[in-house]
């Protein structure tokens, strides 16, 4: 008898399992946008990355030459001509690990710098007093690569051009791939910090009927807003400061510019990434449209604007675009100040456009927000 109702609440129990499973199986894909944001859209990233950095046949390299006599002597003896731009271009073609591009921009020694800085150089190449000087930071992974293909294209390559070589590392301020990582930590930073802090936690609330009970209190919607915001900015600003603290005091990273014109660009940014955080978190209820929103907005301009590696690595074509993204902005704001000296009129501009992006976001998405 006793193994009989053991049987049948087994019965019970296992059909009750199988029930539950087909409701919450059923209630799931009965969500149109949950199946997008959950499924199709992880996918999509992963092929589009999968294109960006797998689908590669070449590997560009841009090489600063400051008074570079013999090396242009060089280059018209191998019919390598500057075109109108100043710039010459070699290609250089392997079977096996695909073609390398050398792209030579003739500068002076400051304008070189500062494309070092602004990771739109890999190394300088100075041959004055019959030595050939490779300038880069020995940190610098890319520098390293691009110094080594370089090296072997004048010295050992189809190019033969023997002549006595040195390596001069840089370690000056701003030019360390710690200087150019930084900046970029701390816009991403800001971006993430708000994306997640206002529009996952409106998306929750309005999940759980939390903001049906606010709208029943003589609320403004601008003023939940507005005061969401508010705390963001000041973690973010607490934030910063630890990373800046940590920089300063591990790897000596320093702000050259003006501390005005950092917390200029730095609120703007702010402003910004609050608007398109109210804008994608006014309507929906469900968390997993909300970190799909997230996402779609988040990791694009993570591999785009360069916060780990310098976006000009991009085609030529796609710079354009990349620069219009408010986390390039951001960063490339953060990074002239902390690298180059920047000052407030300097970075007047993307601030300004950062401004008026966040503006207009935050009022789309004010008009669109619905309590429940």
């Amino acid at each position: 008898m006793l193994i009989n109702i053991l049987k049948l609440y087994n019965k019970l129990k296992i059909n009750q399992l199988y029930r539950l499973t087909i409701t919450h199986f059923l209630e799931t894909v009965r969500e149109p946008e949950v199946l997008f944001w959950g499924m199709v859209f992880p996918v999509l990233i992963s092929i589009g990355l999968g294109f960006a950095f797998t689908q590669q046949t070449e590997t560009k390299f841009r090489i600063m030459t400051v008074e570079s006599a013999v090396l242009d002597s060089f280059f018209n003896a191998n019919n390598l001509i500057a075109n109108d731009k100043g710039m010459t271009v070699q290609r250089l073609e392997d079977p096996v690990l695909g073609a390398t591009v050398f792209t030579f921009l003739r500068a002076d020694w400051r304008q070189s710098i500062i494309a070092l800085k602004r990771g739109e150089a890999d190394i300088i190449v100075s041959d004055s007093m019959g030595v050939i000087r490779y300038y880069f930071d020995p940190l610098n992974a890319q520098a390293q690569l691009a110094y080594g293909k370089m090296s072997a294209f004048l010295e050992t390559g189809t190019a033969s051009y023997s002549q006595k070589s040195e390596v001069s590392p840089l370690t000056l301020k701003g030019v360390r791939y710690i200087d150019f990582l930084i900046p970029g930590l701390i816009a991403f930073g800001i971006m993430s910090d708000i994306l997640w802090g206002i529009s996952y936690t409106l998306i929750e609330r309005r999940g759980k009927k939390l903001l049906r009970r606010m709208v029943a209190t003589p609320m403004k919607k601008s003023n939940l807003l507005i005061s969401m915001m508010f705390v963001r900015v000041l973690m973010n600003f607490i934030d910063a400061v630890i990373i800046i603290l940590a920089a300063w005091l591990i790897f000596d990273v320093t702000i050259q510019g003006s501390i005005g014109a950092l917390m200029v660009i730095f609120l703007a940014g702010n402003l910004a990434f609050t608007g398109i955080s109210v804008m994608i978190s006014s309507r929906t209820d469900k968390t997993e449209v909300g970190n799909g929103w997230i996402n779609a907005v988040q990791m694009p301009m993570l591999v785009l604007s360069g916060i780990f590696f310098s976006y000009h690595n991009f085609p030529e074509w796609s710079l354009g675009f990349i620069k219009l993204l408010p986390l390039t902005a951001l960063s490339d704001g953060m990074r002239s100040i902390f690298n180059e000296g920047a000052g407030v009129v300097d970075i007047i501009i993307p601030s300004i456009a950062l401004t008026v992006f966040g503006l207009i976001s935050f009022s789309i998405g004010k008009k669109l927000f619905k309590w429940y």
